[in-house]
């Protein structure tokens, strides 16, 4: 046996430390009565500041007019990024049209994100078997972990709006699989890690450009065939009836989704206007940069991933401005921190984790939270009002995709605290953002690795 091991055995918990633990644990009265109340209850419920939440309400000085309806649920899936984009995009719309209710297709945007993702990934796997790049190595483990990943960023977004276009949910409505999507994924991430296999071997092997193009699409036309059994096949052209608030019936089409977009939607909502504001304070990415994520992306030949990266207080006064001209503004956050599910709050102050557990986990700056894995965009969703005093921000309305039987009937109230702390990207007209950072946007992108945090996926 090698001294290394015999080390590490000895740094073990022995019987004695363990008994200490345990001797100091019951020792402490208010350990024992917070063990009764958790094992009967959520902890989160039982560090729940009854101060915080009581001062907390949902009232708001500004928001924008109309508030979307009727509230949307993504169900048990990642397609939080999508929802989010036709949450905002929907107000317009409806205001456009005169409509009491609204809403846009998710599934048809989900169903064009995963063929397109697909063909993606087998050309970057593709590109990185030519590059020699290890199977083992860092990068392909990476990639191959989910590689038809739910989630999304902004821009993967603008690819899809500006090559299939929208069209109405009733046009495309949900499906089962679009609910719950695990299995299908499953199934698609088991086809194209195969996929992966054959064609890094036929790189390997010397096949030509050409053959290895047929072996692709012959591979990419099983995973369109899986999801068009689970999904459906979105209609080349739709037909659009509705009545608006009046009851007058009016139809719109045949008509392609791309054609719905441009002629009915771009005028009110141009997606190409839109720009994305991110705050990453770690120190190794100064502020006023451009930045992108290496193999980020879900369309081959688009727009890549960009991340122009400005200091919280930027973001901050981007999305008051875009409300105050009532303009929905679509954001990225790490939303399971300090979340009180049952009321909706999202406030850093919300659970006292320190008198329930003797332990503070708010200790790290949000740049060490970055560095130390402690931190990722995992949700996106919509800010529709905010609480001001002057121009200084107090609270955010946000409108989520989780249905409405949590907060004020779906939507969730932030604290500006935790809009510091947790929110790291928004995305708002240009025509609110000064000169200077949207001059940003025309530098040369730093390339962060595929594993940075800041590629994670909002789901």
């Amino acid at each position: 046996m090698s001294d290394n091991i015999v080390k590490l055995k000895a740094l073990g918990i022995g019987e004695a430390e363990s008994a200490w633990m345990r001797e100091s644990f019951y020792s402490d009265p208010k350990n024992r009565l917070a063990q009764n109340a958790c094992v009967k209850q959520d902890f989160l419920e039982v560090c729940l500041d009854r101060t915080v939440t009581e001062k907390m309400t949902h009232r708001f000085n500004t928001k924008i007019d109309p508030e979307g309806k009727p509230m949307t649920n993504q169900k048990n899936s990642g397609r939080c990024w999508i929802f989010a984009l036709l949450n905002i995009i929907r107000t317009p719309f409806m205001k456009k049209f005169n409509l009491e209710e609204f809403e846009f297709s998710q599934s048809y945007l989900f169903f064009c994100d995963k063929i397109e993702r697909a063909n993606y990934y087998l050309d970057a796997w593709v590109e990185m078997a030519k590059k020699g790049e290890a199977v083992d190595g860092r990068l392909m483990h990476h990639l191959l972990q989910n590689p038809s990943d739910d989630g999304g960023q902004w821009d993967m977004l603008v690819n899809l709006v500006n090559k299939y276009g929208l069209m109405p949910r009733q046009c495309f409505p949900e499906t089962f699989a679009c609910q719950q999507t695990f299995k299908m994924k499953r199934i698609v991430n088991n086809l194209l890690r195969k996929d992966c296999y054959i064609l890094r071997k036929m790189v390997q092997d010397g096949k030509t450009d050409e053959e290895i193009h047929t072996k692709k699409s012959a591979m990419l036309a099983k995973i369109y065939t899986v999801c068009g059994i689970c999904i459906g096949v979105p209609p080349e052209n739709v037909v659009w009836e509705y009545y608006d608030k009046d009851k007058q019936y009016h139809a719109i089409g045949p008509i392609t989704p791309l054609e719905f977009y441009r002629q009915h939607v771009q005028d009110i909502y141009n997606i190409d206007d839109k720009v994305c504001i991110v705050n990453d304070p770690r120190p190794t990415n100064p502020y006023n940069k451009m930045y992108t994520v290496d193999y980020l992306n879900n369309m081959a030949g688009s727009n890549i991933v960009l991340y122009n990266n400005q200091p919280i207080e930027v973001l901050r006064k981007l999305a008051m401005e875009s409300i105050k001209s009532n303009e929905a503004v679509w954001f990225g956050c790490d939303v399971g921190k300090h979340f009180c599910r049952s009321s909706g709050l999202l406030d850093t102050n919300a659970h006292d984790f320190k008198l329930l557990f003797g332990a503070d986990p708010l200790l790290l700056s949000k740049a060490d939270r970055l560095i130390y894995g402690e931190m990722f965009m995992t949700h996106a969703m919509t800010f529709t009002g905010v609480n001001l005093e002057g121009e200084k921000t107090l609270k955010w309305r946000v409108e989520n995709s989780w249905g409405d039987d949590i907060g004020d009937k779906g939507y969730l109230i932030m604290s500006d605290d935790w809009f510091s702390d947790f929110v790291l990207e928004v995305v708002v007209d240009k025509k609110f953002v000064p000169t200077e950072i949207l001059e940003v946007n025309k530098e040369k992108p730093v390339v962060l690795p595929a594993w940075d945090p800041m590629g994670s996926l909002a789901q």
